[in-house]
């Protein structure tokens, strides 16, 4: 029972450190961090829009909120100094022909509510700047341009992160594993994936990479090294019909990096298969990419995907999403090296084979004959 337990332990932490390393998340996320850049963080605000919208949603309602505070009470600081300049508070006890910058500035408050009121048009009629200062005109002014600026900036900002194509790609999913299986008679990695909108994706390709460590012949390793890999459905991987589930394949053969595996080595390769879908978003007409990753645990070797799509007797097309990332096992050969040797011995077999030993002689016949 103990040691038991403790395999079991083992491998659930080999599982976890697997996992940590992993670099593309399933739902795409990047898990990469950047140390030791020498670069100052001044330049992420060079490009402030771009770092406005890769921000939380947390952080970014956070600098909404105290932009639009800040402003309104740094205004309303400069308004209470104008009617204080101008000697327009009560304190300072103004005659009955005193005309006031603004009418009905009591204090910081009433400033402060002036400040709200001027920014974003408000406009009660209770307050207002008279003729009687060009300081406060000027202020106004400064004020009313500066406050359309930042709304113009925040809610853009607001607006641009909600309608991202990023939150489009949440609408297309991949299969929890990918399957190793024969298909057209040649054995290939099958991953399906499926869009959960009517609505298509214009232009779409699909295409991915196998990040591993290798080593050079000169002794250097290269973590991460990426290698293509080339999927493709039965239409080609260009300007996809995205209307219903499709099956993308990679076919197994002497230029894949997964030839030299087997189904029992597979688990002990460590690599990573990240998977890219690109397309345009047909209400937007903005691009976006889908991307997920597998590692060997996620990938069965001598499964085939359930069928997904059936017709019903209304004569419409249903796709049941429960049998979505279903597989069933199949038969097939545990190597892509040795379905390749028995596809060429079997071609050999059809072939006639020659006789290096044999010799053609010729035989001169005479039309004589004796009796």
């Amino acid at each position: 029972m103990f040691n038991y337990l403790r395999k079991r332990f083992n491998s659930h932490i080999r599982e976890r450190s697997r996992r940590r390393a992993r670099l593309v998340s399933k739902d795409g996320r990047c898990n990469i961090e950047f140390g030791n850049v020498e670069q100052s963080r001044f330049v992420f605000l060079i490009d402030i829009w771009t770092t406005i919208l890769d921000l939380r949603w947390r952080y970014k309602m956070t600098i909404f909120i105290s932009a639009f505070l800040g402003s309104w009470f740094l205004f309303g600081l400069l308004w209470y100094v104008v009617a204080y300049i101008h000697k327009d508070l009560p304190e300072f006890n103004p005659s009955i022909n005193h005309t006031p910058c603004v009418e009905n500035i009591n204090g910081l408050t009433s400033a402060f509510l002036f400040s709200l009121e001027t920014q974003v048009t408000i406009g009660y009629g209770f307050r207002c700047v008279t003729e009687q200062c060009a300081t406060a005109i000027f202020l106004l002014i400064f004020q009313s341009i500066l406050g359309v600026i930042i709304n113009s900036f925040m809610c853009g900002a607001i607006l641009a992160k909600i309608s991202r194509s990023k939150n489009r790609a949440k609408t297309i999913t991949f299969s929890k594993n990918a399957v190793i299986s024969k298909r057209g008679g040649k054995l290939c990695l099958l991953i399906r994936v499926a869009n959960l909108r009517k609505s298509l994706l214009i232009g779409s390709h699909i295409y991915g990479k196998l990040l591993k460590t290798t080593i050079t012949p000169e002794g250097e390793t290269i973590i991460l090294d990426q290698v293509n890999i080339e999927f493709v459905v039965d239409a080609g991987n260009e300007n996809l019909f995205f209307i219903s589930p499709l099956t993308i394949y990679h076919i197994i053969d002497k230029n894949s990096p997964f030839f030299h595996m087997a189904a029992e080595t597979i688990l002990q390769q460590d690599f990573e298969l990240v998977v890219f879908l690109d397309g345009t978003v047909e209400a937007t007409s903005a691009t976006c990419q889908v991307r997920t990753s597998y590692i060997p645990e996620e990938v069965l070797w001598g499964y085939r995907f359930a069928p997904i799509v059936s017709k019903t007797k209304e004569g419409k097309y249903r796709v049941d999403f429960q049998n979505f990332s279903k597989t069933v096992a199949v038969e097939t050969p545990h190597c892509a090296f040795c379905l390749y040797n028995e596809k060429e011995a079997k071609a050999k077999e059809k072939k006639g084979y020659d006789n290096p030993g044999f010799v053609l002689s010729e035989v001169n016949e005479t039309s004589d004959t004796q009796m």
